[in-house]
């Protein structure tokens, strides 16, 4: 049983990884003849990157790729099996997004995709997500700011409206989601942090 139950996890974590790795940033910019966004701004592969060849469709394209890239992760998985193995796959997804083997292990930021797994585990408390973020980056104009601050307060909501599990596996994406935004900080600290809706070039 034991051993069953590692090989059901592993399968889990791997079909969540291989979901969550599905480049749609690249894809579609490429796709749009956008070019490759990984050369554009910040190199990141998100949609606030895409957001930056001025094209909005094409970013909220991106947007809600990757963050169907979550929920469908942890939505299929529960399908399929209950438990540990739903949180499981949406490890898998944002670890997929943050680390896709096709394009050796570069990926984004993980704020969509970590709003995807969110609103298959705790809906309400995505949505307190989503207007963290609003109102964060409507003040500064800064999406780096406004993911850090609605991820900050995401495990603390978690702790009211769902189970330890789901709060516990939400602090740890949220280390990781602030690792993977250091080149942001260091930006904010130097004042060099791009805006949201700055359209950049190739330079």
């Amino acid at each position: 049983m034991l051993i069953d139950g590692r090989l059901f996890g592993f399968a889990a974590f791997a079909f969540g990884y291989l979901l969550g790795s599905i480049p749609f940033g690249v894809i579609l910019t490429r796709l749009a003849g956008a070019g490759d966004v990984r050369s554009l701004g910040s190199g990141n592969i998100g949609a606030t990157n895409v957001l930056r060849t001025g094209r909005k469709g094409l970013a909220a394209a991106t947007l809600a790729g990757d963050a169907t890239k979550g929920t469908l992760a942890v939505l299929i998985v529960a399908a399929l099996g209950d438990g540990e193995l739903p949180l499981v796959a949406g490890l898998g997804a944002f670890v997929g997004h943050l680390y896709p083997v096709w394009l050796k292990f570069r990926g984004g930021k993980g704020v969509a995709t970590y709003i995807g797994a969110l609103i298959a585990l705790s809906w309400p408390v995505a949505i307190a997500f989503c207007v963290i973020w609003l109102a964060i980056a409507g003040l500064t104009r800064y999406s780096s700011v406004a993911a850090l601050a609605a991820s900050a307060a995401t495990p603390v909501l978690l702790a009211f409206a769902s189970d330890p599990r789901t709060t516990l596996l939400f602090i740890f994406l949220t280390l990781l989601l602030w690792l993977r935004h250091y080149e942001n900080l260091a930006r904010l600290v130097a004042g060099t942090e791009g805006k949201i809706g700055r359209k950049a070039n190739n330079a």
